[in-house]
């Protein structure tokens, strides 16, 4: 009991050099009760070579992607343990990860997720989270606590926080039980912070717990300028809100969306001559209009690919 077994749960999506090498980091964890499982969404390449290099992991192979949310929904699935790790597989973790974030899990059970502090690989000593504000339910806007600051101790209190950041997010399987899984229509972005709207809604606090980091490659999958990611921030941002803002408040967002944001962003990206990420954006931006779940946009892709 003093030991519960921990699922810790990644996606490798055509990143094995990063999954490999975050299997790797898990090496050197100290926690003694792990199983790790990782789920390949569909990859072009072949994700033999992690079954083959660390036998004990369970290897998952999605047929199809399903993005963040529905990989990491097929990894609970299997998974057998007390307690559901979920961090991405473009990290690399401390040794005493676990022990920390178990030890905050454990005192008390309105507990529902803890985040441990999130530095950047290529700058370990730069904070890329170390909490987060709620959204704004008009602007859809939130501000990270920390970000881009050199971490000097100053964010070394664990105190409760509006919302996780996708990347590590600790979990007791009971909070899953009671609540269910990721909402599967966002695909990519957003689905964490749904997901923490329904966790505090069922009475449970969110922790940002420092005692323990990871340094994040962030964007790795991706990319930092791809057009998936200008599509699905531009759909889910409007997703979310849909789905978390209610009326009469929900008009004031309507009004805001269609009067500042939208006009805004396709501004932006059109003075930096990116003509296909201001039509990126709009496409994204009409798919959340009308609830579209829409898997993987297959033409950005392709298009991404010529480039």
């Amino acid at each position: 009991m003093d030991k519960p077994l921990i699922s810790v749960i990644t996606i490798n999506y055509n990143g094995l050099t990063h999954t490999l090498d975050f299997l790797a980091s898990f090496q050197k964890v100290s926690y003694p009760h792990v199983e790790i499982i990782v789920v390949d969404n569909a990859s072009s390449e072949d994700p033999g070579a992690i079954a083959e290099r660390y036998p004990n992991t369970i290897l998952v192979r999605n047929p199809k992607n399903e993005g963040f949310a529905g990989g990491n929904n097929r990894g609970m699935e299997v998974a057998t343990g007390e307690y559901f790790f979920l961090i991405n597989n473009d990290t690399e973790v401390a040794e005493d990860i676990l022990d920390v974030l178990l030890e905050r899990a454990k005192a008390s059970p309105k507990v529902g997720l803890i985040c441990p502090k999130i530095l950047y690989y290529d700058q370990p000593d730069t904070i890329q989270y170390a909490g987060f504000s709620a959204i704004n339910p008009v602007t859809g806007r939130g501000k990270g606590k920390g970000y881009l600051e050199k971490d000097l101790g100053q964010y070394q209190i664990a105190e409760p926080t509006q919302l996780a950041h996708g990347a590590a997010m600790f979990i007791p399987r009971s909070v899953v039980l009671e609540i269910g899984m990721m909402a599967e229509l966002y695909f990519l972005y957003y689905e964490e912070m749904d997901y923490c709207e329904r966790i505090k809604d069922a009475g449970y606090t969110l922790w940002y717990e420092p005692g323990s980091h990871i340094l994040h490659k962030e964007s790795m999958s991706v990319g930092k300028n791809s057009l998936l990611k200008t599509y699905y921030m531009s759909r889910n941002r409007w997703l979310f809100l849909r789905r978390n803002v209610t009326w009469p408040l929900f008009f004031f967002t309507a009004a805001y969306y269609f009067a500042v944001a939208l006009p805004k962003n396709i501004l932006v990206h059109l003075t930096q001559g990116e003509w296909s990420h201001a039509k990126t954006y709009l496409n994204g931006f009409v798919a959340g209009l009308f609830m579209q779940n829409i898997q993987e946009n297959l033409t950005l892709v392709h298009h991404e690919n010529r480039n």
